[in-house]
Protein backbone atom coordinates (compact mmCIF):
# COMPACT_ATOMS: atom_id res chain seq x y z
CA UNK A 1 0.00 0.00 0.00
CA UNK A 2 0.94 3.52 -0.73
CA UNK A 3 0.50 6.77 -0.33
CA UNK A 4 1.83 9.37 -2.05
CA UNK A 5 3.39 13.33 -0.58
CA UNK A 6 5.09 14.91 -3.15
CA UNK A 7 8.81 13.20 -4.05
CA UNK A 8 7.70 11.06 -0.45
CA UNK A 9 6.25 8.08 -0.43
CA UNK A 10 4.88 5.71 2.82
CA UNK A 11 5.49 1.91 1.73
CA UNK A 12 4.06 -1.09 3.48
CA UNK A 13 5.46 -4.33 2.59
CA UNK A 14 2.55 -7.22 2.78
CA UNK A 15 3.69 -10.02 4.34
CA UNK A 16 3.17 -12.02 0.95
CA UNK A 17 6.40 -11.00 -0.59
CA UNK A 18 8.60 -11.96 2.23
CA UNK A 19 11.79 -13.70 1.56
CA UNK A 20 13.34 -14.63 4.71
CA UNK A 21 10.83 -15.08 7.61
CA UNK A 22 9.59 -11.57 8.62
CA UNK A 23 11.69 -9.78 6.01
CA UNK A 24 10.60 -8.48 2.53
CA UNK A 25 12.19 -10.51 -0.50
CA UNK A 26 15.64 -8.94 -1.83
CA UNK A 27 14.30 -8.63 -5.28
CA UNK A 28 10.52 -7.82 -4.62
CA UNK A 29 12.03 -4.78 -2.84
CA UNK A 30 14.59 -3.70 -4.81
CA UNK A 31 11.87 -3.74 -8.10
CA UNK A 32 9.59 -1.63 -5.78
CA UNK A 33 12.26 1.04 -5.07
CA UNK A 34 13.56 0.95 -8.58
CA UNK A 35 10.11 1.96 -9.66
CA UNK A 36 10.46 5.17 -8.01
CA UNK A 37 13.15 5.63 -10.63
CA UNK A 38 11.29 4.68 -13.79
CA UNK A 39 14.53 4.05 -15.19
CA UNK A 40 14.18 0.29 -16.04
CA UNK A 41 11.28 0.50 -18.25
CA UNK A 42 13.22 3.23 -20.54
CA UNK A 43 16.42 1.41 -21.37
CA UNK A 44 18.30 2.12 -18.26
CA UNK A 45 19.79 -1.05 -15.52
CA UNK A 46 19.04 0.23 -11.74
CA UNK A 47 21.56 -0.96 -9.28
CA UNK A 48 19.77 -1.45 -5.96
CA UNK A 49 21.85 -2.22 -2.83
CA UNK A 50 20.15 -3.59 0.14
CA UNK A 51 21.68 -2.53 3.21
CA UNK A 52 19.37 -3.70 5.90
CA UNK A 53 16.36 -6.24 6.00
CA UNK A 54 13.33 -4.38 5.06
CA UNK A 55 10.59 -5.12 7.72
CA UNK A 56 6.94 -6.56 6.98
CA UNK A 57 3.74 -4.17 7.50
CA UNK A 58 5.39 -1.58 8.70
CA UNK A 59 5.15 2.27 7.58
CA UNK A 60 8.40 3.03 5.54
CA UNK A 61 9.41 6.09 3.77
CA UNK A 62 10.46 5.87 -0.16
CA UNK A 63 12.03 9.24 -0.97
CA UNK A 64 13.48 10.17 -4.68
CA UNK A 65 15.31 12.67 -5.67
CA UNK A 66 17.23 13.12 -9.17
CA UNK A 67 18.85 9.61 -10.27
CA UNK A 68 18.59 8.11 -6.84
CA UNK A 69 15.90 6.41 -4.65
CA UNK A 70 15.80 5.67 -1.11
CA UNK A 71 13.71 3.77 1.53
CA UNK A 72 14.38 4.20 5.08
CA UNK A 73 12.55 3.53 8.41
CA UNK A 74 13.25 6.65 10.87
CA UNK A 75 16.92 7.44 10.13
CA UNK A 76 17.69 3.90 8.88
CA UNK A 77 18.76 3.30 5.13
CA UNK A 78 17.44 0.22 4.14
CA UNK A 79 17.77 0.16 0.30
CA UNK A 80 19.21 2.78 -2.28
CA UNK A 81 18.82 2.52 -6.00
CA UNK A 82 20.54 4.34 -8.66
CA UNK A 83 20.46 4.33 -12.80
CA UNK A 84 23.40 3.17 -13.85
CA UNK A 85 25.40 3.10 -17.49
CA UNK A 86 26.13 -0.28 -18.06
CA UNK A 87 25.51 -3.48 -19.94
CA UNK A 88 23.78 -6.02 -18.25
CA UNK A 89 25.20 -10.17 -19.64
CA UNK A 90 22.40 -12.24 -20.02
CA UNK A 91 22.61 -16.59 -19.08
CA UNK A 92 22.04 -18.46 -22.58
CA UNK A 93 18.37 -19.02 -23.09
CA UNK A 94 17.10 -22.23 -22.27
CA UNK A 95 13.74 -23.29 -23.76
CA UNK A 96 10.49 -23.47 -21.85
CA UNK A 97 10.34 -27.45 -22.10
CA UNK A 98 14.10 -27.85 -20.96
CA UNK A 99 14.10 -24.95 -17.96
CA UNK A 100 10.73 -26.71 -16.33
CA UNK A 101 12.13 -30.18 -16.54
CA UNK A 102 15.29 -28.87 -14.82
CA UNK A 103 13.07 -27.73 -12.11
CA UNK A 104 13.12 -31.21 -10.71
CA UNK A 105 16.63 -30.85 -9.73
CA UNK A 106 15.72 -28.13 -7.57
CA UNK A 107 17.92 -28.15 -4.28
CA UNK A 108 15.23 -26.21 -1.96
CA UNK A 109 13.00 -29.75 -2.84
CA UNK A 110 15.96 -31.38 -0.77
CA UNK A 111 16.11 -28.94 2.21
CA UNK A 112 15.61 -24.93 1.80
CA UNK A 113 16.34 -21.88 4.72
CA UNK A 114 13.58 -19.88 3.54
CA UNK A 115 10.30 -21.98 2.46
CA UNK A 116 7.94 -19.40 2.53
CA UNK A 117 9.68 -16.91 0.32
CA UNK A 118 7.54 -15.33 -2.17
CA UNK A 119 9.69 -16.65 -5.58
CA UNK A 120 11.66 -19.88 -4.67
CA UNK A 121 9.23 -21.10 -1.57
CA UNK A 122 7.13 -24.09 -1.55
CA UNK A 123 4.22 -22.07 -1.45
CA UNK A 124 0.45 -23.07 -2.86
CA UNK A 125 0.35 -22.04 -6.60
CA UNK A 126 -0.88 -18.47 -7.01
CA UNK A 127 0.60 -17.46 -4.14
CA UNK A 128 3.73 -17.26 -4.74
CA UNK A 129 5.86 -17.34 -7.83
CA UNK A 130 7.15 -21.17 -7.43
CA UNK A 131 10.41 -20.36 -9.24
CA UNK A 132 12.26 -23.54 -8.87
CA UNK A 133 15.70 -23.65 -10.86
CA UNK A 134 17.68 -26.35 -10.87
CA UNK A 135 21.18 -27.49 -12.97
CA UNK A 136 20.14 -27.82 -16.86
CA UNK A 137 22.72 -30.97 -18.22
CA UNK A 138 25.79 -30.26 -20.02
CA UNK A 139 25.82 -26.50 -19.08
CA UNK A 140 26.48 -24.57 -15.88
CA UNK A 141 23.21 -23.10 -15.95
CA UNK A 142 20.32 -23.33 -13.62
CA UNK A 143 17.02 -22.65 -14.90
CA UNK A 144 13.19 -23.31 -14.22
CA UNK A 145 10.31 -22.54 -15.99
CA UNK A 146 7.99 -19.61 -14.89
CA UNK A 147 4.34 -20.24 -14.92
CA UNK A 148 3.12 -16.64 -14.49
CA UNK A 149 0.01 -16.57 -11.90
CA UNK A 150 -3.02 -13.92 -12.44
CA UNK A 151 -2.64 -13.13 -9.41
CA UNK A 152 0.59 -10.79 -9.13
CA UNK A 153 -1.26 -8.13 -11.30
CA UNK A 154 -1.68 -4.47 -10.41
CA UNK A 155 -4.85 -2.71 -10.17
CA UNK A 156 -4.09 -2.10 -13.72
CA UNK A 157 -3.90 -6.04 -14.83
CA UNK A 158 0.20 -5.52 -15.22
CA UNK A 159 2.60 -6.99 -13.75
CA UNK A 160 4.76 -4.95 -11.76
CA UNK A 161 8.40 -4.80 -12.28
CA UNK A 162 8.67 -5.38 -8.35
CA UNK A 163 7.28 -8.98 -9.15
CA UNK A 164 10.23 -8.96 -12.32
CA UNK A 165 12.78 -8.21 -10.24
CA UNK A 166 12.21 -10.64 -7.04
CA UNK A 167 11.84 -13.41 -10.26
CA UNK A 168 15.24 -11.89 -11.49
CA UNK A 169 16.44 -12.46 -7.74
CA UNK A 170 16.64 -16.03 -6.21
CA UNK A 171 17.91 -17.61 -9.31
CA UNK A 172 21.45 -16.27 -9.04
CA UNK A 173 21.38 -17.44 -5.57
CA UNK A 174 20.24 -21.05 -6.19
CA UNK A 175 23.25 -21.05 -8.90
CA UNK A 176 25.32 -21.69 -5.85
CA UNK A 177 23.55 -23.17 -3.75
CA UNK A 178 23.26 -26.38 -2.48
CA UNK A 179 20.33 -28.20 -0.51
CA UNK A 180 19.73 -25.62 2.80
CA UNK A 181 22.28 -23.52 1.85
CA UNK A 182 21.71 -19.74 1.78
CA UNK A 183 22.70 -16.04 1.80
CA UNK A 184 21.17 -12.92 1.69
CA UNK A 185 20.98 -10.22 -1.24
CA UNK A 186 23.14 -7.49 -1.21
CA UNK A 187 22.86 -6.11 -4.68
CA UNK A 188 20.47 -6.86 -7.55
CA UNK A 189 21.02 -4.45 -10.80
CA UNK A 190 18.59 -4.67 -13.39
CA UNK A 191 17.53 -4.16 -16.64
CA UNK A 192 13.40 -4.78 -17.77
CA UNK A 193 13.35 -4.64 -21.65
CA UNK A 194 9.55 -6.00 -22.07
CA UNK A 195 6.48 -6.58 -19.98
CA UNK A 196 5.61 -9.73 -18.74
CA UNK A 197 1.97 -10.90 -18.72
CA UNK A 198 -0.57 -12.52 -16.34
CA UNK A 199 -0.92 -16.29 -17.87
CA UNK A 200 1.95 -16.54 -20.12
CA UNK A 201 4.91 -19.19 -20.04
CA UNK A 202 9.12 -17.57 -19.41
CA UNK A 203 11.99 -19.26 -18.91
CA UNK A 204 14.25 -18.08 -15.50
CA UNK A 205 17.60 -18.57 -16.84
CA UNK A 206 20.33 -18.00 -14.23
CA UNK A 207 24.49 -18.66 -13.73
CA UNK A 208 27.45 -18.24 -11.34
CA UNK A 209 30.16 -15.99 -12.10
CA UNK A 210 32.32 -15.84 -9.43
CA UNK A 211 32.82 -15.86 -5.09
CA UNK A 212 35.30 -13.54 -3.55
CA UNK A 213 35.05 -14.61 0.19
CA UNK A 214 31.49 -14.50 1.79
CA UNK A 215 30.37 -12.85 -1.23
CA UNK A 216 28.51 -14.98 -4.18
CA UNK A 217 27.93 -13.33 -8.17
CA UNK A 218 25.94 -14.33 -10.14
CA UNK A 219 23.56 -13.31 -13.26
CA UNK A 220 19.83 -14.37 -14.40
CA UNK A 221 17.40 -13.69 -17.20
CA UNK A 222 13.64 -14.01 -18.09
CA UNK A 223 13.05 -15.39 -21.76
CA UNK A 224 9.52 -15.79 -23.71
CA UNK A 225 9.29 -18.93 -25.17
CA UNK A 226 11.01 -17.72 -28.82
CA UNK A 227 13.71 -16.80 -26.91
CA UNK A 228 12.88 -13.11 -26.51
CA UNK A 229 15.07 -11.30 -23.77
CA UNK A 230 12.75 -9.77 -21.22
CA UNK A 231 14.82 -9.02 -18.37
CA UNK A 232 18.42 -9.21 -17.13
CA UNK A 233 20.02 -8.97 -14.16
CA UNK A 234 23.02 -9.61 -12.22
CA UNK A 235 23.59 -9.84 -8.07
CA UNK A 236 26.01 -9.84 -5.00
CA UNK A 237 24.76 -12.30 -2.17
CA UNK A 238 26.55 -12.42 1.03
CA UNK A 239 26.57 -15.28 3.01
CA UNK A 240 26.29 -15.85 6.87
CA UNK A 241 29.56 -15.59 8.86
Amino acid sequence: MTTAAGLQTVVTVPARFRGPEGTANGGWIAGTVSEALNGARHGSAVEVTLHAPTPLETPLDLRQLANTATLTRGDELLVEAIDVAEPLDAPAFVPFADAAHAERGFPGLAGHAFPGCFVCGLRAPGDGLRIFPGPVEGTDLVAAGWRVPMTVTDEDGVVPDAVIWAALDCATGWAHFAPGEFALLGRLTARVHRRVYPGGTYSVVARATGREGRKLFGESAIYEVDGTLVAAAKATWIMPA
